[in-house]
């Protein structure tokens, strides 16, 4: 289920402005889970946007499960970061457990529930009634190209950049940021959703994980998880200067 974005107004943060990201534009993208068509077009999109100017890509995790083809969003991740080596990839919990069923499939047989079996479709693991978990994870792990594998082990768990921090569950209120746990940093949701106070001083986090039926921004926080496996709308918030607005697909 969606939980529905609320209708309001951005509020800026000090003064009359938002927090600044510096010099180069920032497009920072939502979940994308397996809409490799969505995620084509958001990045058209965002080329029409950028125009000849220089600009900086950072994906917010969750690329696979649940959609129809987690490998062609992969590739196409693969294929982006040789073309734009400065592009940020964060870690999505998806991606996590994926590594985890890898290592240790008996623990985390919950996956295929969750979106898995999708993934494992879309690599070319189908039919797996019968089979073991382990004879479903070695049959992936053999299909499952190298520079894919060692995108996922690359993954970032969050960045900052200007007076913004990207991450994608978002973060713990109770720890300061350089404190926060990985658990956390891939998992949490209301705690840090619920949050009201300004506990990080002046800066906004970027998230997603969390999907809502429009991106949506709370000032102190942005979320540009609009669901795009089920609402076929892929979202990037593009931050430019000390101002932010959003690009669907």
């Amino acid at each position: 289920m969606f939980k529905r974005a609320d209708k309001i107004e951005p509020k800026p943060q000090g003064g009359n402005l938002f927090p600044s990201i510096g010099e180069v534009p920032v497009y920072a993208i939502g979940d994308i889970h397996g809409r490799r068509d969505c995620l084509d077009q958001l990045l058209d999109n965002i080329e029409q946007d950028a125009g000849s100017n220089p600009y900086r890509l950072v994906f917010l995790g969750d690329y696979i499960d649940r959609g129809p083809d987690s490998w062609g969003v992969i590739e196409r991740l693969v294929l982006l970061r040789r073309k734009k080596p400065s592009t940020i990839f964060l870690k999505g919990n998806h991606e996590q457990v994926l590594i985890d069923f890898l290592a240790a499939p008996e623990e985390t047989e919950s996956w295929l529930d969750w979106g898995g079996l999708e993934a494992l479709k879309s690599y070319g693991v189908d039919n797996i009634r019968g089979k073991s978990l382990e004879q479903v994870r070695d049959e992936f792990a053999d299909l499952l190209p190298d520079d894919h594998f060692r995108f996922l082990l690359d993954l970032e768990l969050s960045h900052q950049r200007g007076d913004y921090i990207f991450v994608h569950a978002g973060l713990n209120p109770l720890q300061d940021i350089d404190q926060q746990k990985e658990q956390d940093l891939l998992w949490i949701r209301d705690p840090f959703l619920q949050n009201k106070s300004r506990r990080w001083g002046n800066k906004t986090i970027v998230h997603g994980h969390t999907p809502v039926e429009a991106a949506e921004d709370k000032g102190w926080r942005i979320n540009v998880d609009s669901g795009a496996y089920a609402s076929g709308i892929l979202t990037a918030v593009c931050l430019e200067g000390t101002s932010r607005r959003f690009i669907t697909s």
